[in-house]
């Protein structure tokens, strides 16, 4: 299958634990970031096969699959950092908050500070916590100290931080576990308040108390920000997302509820894959 319809997940998504909705017609909700027939391709190499997929606000959307089906490539998308690789054409579009993100006029740095990525592997900056954090908005022009701490403070807190590095601000985040890397990574994202947070495997090197801290972090983010987050661990999306966008080879099986792709999925393929038939 080439492509999965955005209609398979429910059009108005309600957030998890909401009170269901009262009878009669609702307003759907637009997505906040949506493909149409989204293709990408390494130079003659088809990496992405007209992906159309829409993502709801302030949820957890898990892509899952096997290795090079395409899953980092599509999150990528998302805030163009396929345009740092060489020889990368793309076809269709990206919509964030109603904008095709790839016409000609717009702003890729501001595109960036309201979607925000971490990485599979952690990758702090040889300064301090403090100055990791502070780092991004200082290029923003902030100076004023009183403010700078502040939003380090807020930033630690919101990446369940604070309370393990608060009395070591000013020594180098070199010294931090993996774990504490990783969410200080978190902590850096937020500090600019993106509307959306990107994360490709960020507990994939972690071990599983670390990864634990992680994910109980996502599942509280989530109440500020619009999370999309790519997993090799079928257990770990199924603990943590909302939905679920299955890939395969490029192309995109299958999007549901997390709950129904795991135990309901309506293509086979979805099945054998998440039963460890294949994978």
């Amino acid at each position: 299958m080439t492509d999965a319809s955005p209609s398979r997940a429910p059009v108005n998504a309600p957030r998890l634990g909401a009170a269901p909705a009262a009878p009669g017609p609702a307003t759907p909700e637009p997505p906040l970031i949506e493909t149409d027939k989204l293709a990408l391709y390494y130079g003659h190499s088809k990496a992405l096969k007209e992906i159309s997929i829409q993502i709801r606000e302030k949820l957890v959307t898990a892509f899952i699959g096997p290795s090079g089906c395409g899953k980092s490539t599509l999150l990528r998308c998302f805030n163009r950092m396929n345009d740092l690789i060489d020889n990368v054409r793309i076809e269709g579009t990206v919509r964030v908050a109603g904008h095709d993100i790839y016409h000609d006029k717009v702003d890729v740095i501001e595109l960036r500070k309201r979607v925000g990525m971490v990485f599979q592997r952690s990758n702090p900056f040889p300064k301090s916590i403090y100055e990791n954090i502070a780092y991004a908005l200082r290029l923003q022009g902030m100076r004023r100290g009183s403010e700078l701490d502040g939003i380090v403070e807020k930033s630690l807190r919101g990446a369940a931080l604070w309370e393990e590095v608060k009395d070591r601000l000013h020594t180098s985040a070199l010294g931090l576990s993996g774990g504490q890397q990783q969410r200080m990574c978190i902590a850096r994202a937020i500090a600019i308040r993106p509307q959306i947070l990107l994360m490709d495997e960020p507990a994939s090197a972690l071990d599983p108390i670390a990864t634990s801290k992680v994910e109980e972090l996502i599942l509280e983010l989530k109440q500020e920000f619009t999370i999309v987050i790519v997993t090799h661990n079928m257990q770990q999306a199924a603990r943590i997302s909302d939905y679920t966008a299955f890939f395969y080879m490029g192309s995109l099986i299958e999007y549901d509820r997390t709950g129904r792709i795991f135990t309901n999925p309506s293509q086979k393929q979805t099945e054998d894959y998440v039963t460890g038939r294949f994978g």
